[in-house]
């Protein structure tokens, strides 16, 4: 059957409209952001989960029973990393308070000493801090001012409500969104022109498989990781080992700078809290066979090269999703982030094949 019409009315008119839903979509994303947090969280639970929704659903099994399914076992999961890791934190965050003073010592009076002299730098002295006298003082202020503060926000009758009301959407959108994650995916397909729909679907899938394979498998990543440095840590004797260990681990999602910033900080640790240089050697060994467990078996296996991000990218991923829509930008930036390279892939692939690149 003939076209009725030019072709070239359409396809502007296509395109028209697609980047005019496209920018809408911005606009109230921006807008509406301070009431979005609990609808992101919530769709993200519901994405990790949706591969076990729909293994249980191949094995003849309720898609809404195999979403409660899940849902206990997320539940018992969070409780017990609740139940486990919040007083072992809080307890090495108070560590970590008690020995702000010694640390600041040893780098005012060794290490910055030390640096100076060995590279011929002006000797400039930090000042001395009475760690028991006027800064204990302003440290109580802060503290009493801090906690005055969170009594204001918590005795706001209308902003407890609201916190509340947040935490409680995030299981209900995920519940739904689960339940119901491939009907929503094929309507919104549905919902293209009848000429975009196959290639948009083809994209759609490659975009699945790199944000799922991103999310899922830097998920484990980043806890094993956490696991292993911690662990590896507290056998050297490190007081503050799982604290370390996890802010090793989570910074991991951009990649080295885990190693860095855990290398980094625990031999700081190591060396105020024993004082001996020999120790550092077995904090490199931790750090080292944490970065060979990550580099030949987790991130081949789990993630692999599918994401296509430099680790540059990923760093400015992260600081424009939260310059422009703050913690729910942070959070969202890498699964966007994912999503545009696989387009931008499949556009410079029809690029390179176009008479505008071979010039004829």
């Amino acid at each position: 059957m003939a076209e009725i019409g030019p072709p070239w009315p359409k396809l502007v008119n296509r395109w028209t409209l697609a980047l005019a839903v496209g920018a809408a979509g911005a606009v109230l994303f921006y807008l509406l952001q301070p009431i979005l947090l609990p609808f992101v969280i919530g769709a993200l639970v519901a994405y990790l989960g949706d591969p076990l929704v729909d293994s249980l659903a191949r094995h003849r099994i309720n898609r809404t029973l195999g979403v409660a399914m899940v849902f206990v076992v997320f539940a018992v999961l969070v409780a017990v990393a609740f139940i486990l890791a919040v007083p072992l934190l809080l307890h090495q965050l108070d560590l970590l308070v008690a020995k702000i003073p010694g640390i600041y010592a040893w780098f005012t009076q060794e290490a910055l000493p030390w640096t100076q002299q060995k590279f011929n730098l002006p000797l400039e002295r930090l000042p001395r801090l009475d760690w028991s006298g006027q800064l204990a003082d302003h440290w109580q202020s802060l503290g009493k001012m801090t906690a005055q503060t969170l009594l204001k926000m918590s005795g706001s009758g209308a902003s407890l409500l609201l916190g509340l009301a947040n935490l409680a959407l995030v299981p209900v959108v995920a519940f739904y969104l689960m339940r119901d994650w491939d009907k929503l995916v094929a309507r919104t397909l549905g919902m293209l022109p009848l000429v975009w729909q196959g290639k948009v679907g083809d994209i759609v899938a490659e975009a699945d498989e790199v944000v799922g394979a991103f999310l899922r498998g830097q998920f484990i990543v980043m806890s094993t990781l956490s696991l292993v440095y911690g662990f590896g840590l507290w056998l050297v004797g490190l007081q503050l080992a799982f604290l370390l260990g996890l802010v090793a681990g989570l910074a991991s999602i951009v990649p080295y700078l885990g190693f860095t910033v855990g290398v980094v900080a625990s031999c700081i640790a190591a060396y105020t809290q024993f004082g001996d240089w020999s120790v550092l050697l077995w904090v490199l060994l931790v750090f080292g066979i944490g970065q060979a467990i990550e580099s030949v078996v987790l991130t081949p296996v789990l993630v692999g090269d599918r994401i296509g991000l430099h680790p540059v990218a990923v760093i400015f991923a992260l600081m424009v999703g939260g310059q422009a829509a703050g913690f729910i930008g942070v959070v969202v930036a890498l699964p966007v982030a994912a999503v545009i390279t696989v387009f931008l892939r499949h556009a410079f692939t029809h690029y390179r094949a176009s008479d505008l690149y071979g010039g004829s």
